[in-house]
């Protein structure tokens, strides 16, 4: 039975909205958090690029110009990679069936590791294009993100979505709707693990203070991908923790499956976040033991 638990807030979807000659517009949480995420990130990559000592031979990668321009191809990446991301790799049986609802962002379903390869792609491209070291705009890009993820996050916590498991933890949340209050084998309403705010925490609070701190006070951007591999671990660590407390998307849950395994070996499995975060841990912890082997000085 449900003892205490905290009533979501009534903060709504939107921030504000207006009608003009029959047509609606509003603007909502979910997209005010991606407009703040990348205005941030834009501004932190400019306060690098002004500090040449921080970066190698003392020489800032891109002018200020160029990182208006990575900016365009950033936002492309992360619009696009996301919300195909999540297409293919969530429900693509589900969008199939109703196409016209690939394009409606606005009502939520994008996926940061699709996100994440569609920045990897376009930044990529960016540093073919005008010849600057790939690495080091994976790093500046690494330490502007953070605030992206908390902000983001937070708007899931708005939003009611991405809601954890089951809990009768104290800060247990019940979040609006009968999907998220109704829990097999409990009677009454069902509080949930608020894991969008864990993320929020992990992904955005903590791991943006550590990468700022090392990048502006312990000139970890002094050598190329280092920031970008412990920026890789950590997203990876904290998403991979925050999975044991996520409620996984209905269509990976079953009868015989409620955790919502994705791979599964006798009683142990992995969820599709954690499959999905599995490569960039691989892949950052592989950097950082390169970095180690006597480049840092």
């Amino acid at each position: 039975m449900l003892v205490g638990y905290i009533p979501f807030p009534e903060i709504g979807t939107e921030l504000f909205a207006i009608e003009i000659g029959g047509f609606r517009f509003a603007l909502r949480w979910y997209a005010l958090a991606y407009i703040a995420g990348l205005i941030i990130g834009w501004r932190l990559c400019v306060a690098l690029i002004r500090r040449p000592p921080l970066w190698p031979k003392e020489a800032s990668p891109v002018t200020t110009k160029q990182v208006e321009d990575l900016l365009t191809w950033v936002i492309l990446g992360v619009i696009l990679g996301g919300r195909l991301g999540y297409v293919f790799l969530y429900q693509p049986s589900y969008f199939m069936e109703n196409p016209v609802e690939v394009f409606k962002i606005w009502t939520g379903g994008m996926s940061f590791h699709g996100g994440f390869l569609g920045v990897v792609l376009s930044a990529s491209v960016f540093s073919y294009r005008n010849g600057v070291p790939a690495m080091s705009i994976a790093d500046l890009l690494a330490v502007a993100v953070p605030p992206g993820l908390f902000l983001g996050r937070l708007a899931n916590f708005t939003n009611s979505e991405l809601w954890g498991r089951p809990t009768e933890v104290p800060w247990a949340v019940v979040f609006p709707g009968e999907a998220a209050q109704t829990c097999e084998g409990i009677v009454g309403l069902c509080a949930r693990h608020p894991s969008q705010l864990y993320e929020a925490v992990l992904e955005g609070l903590l791991l943006g203070a550590v990468l700022f701190f090392l990048a502006f006070k312990r000139d970890w951007l002094r050598v190329p991908g280092s920031i970008t591999g412990l920026f890789l671990v950590g997203y990876g660590c904290a998403r991979f923790f925050v999975e044991l407390f996520r409620q996984p998307d209905p269509q990976f849950l079953a009868a015989d499956n409620p955790i919502g395994y994705v791979l599964q070996w006798s009683s142990f499995g992995l969820t599709m976040g954690q499959v999905l975060s599995f490569p960039m841990l691989s892949f950052g912890l592989g950097l950082l033991i390169y970095e180690s082997c006597g480049k840092r000085k």
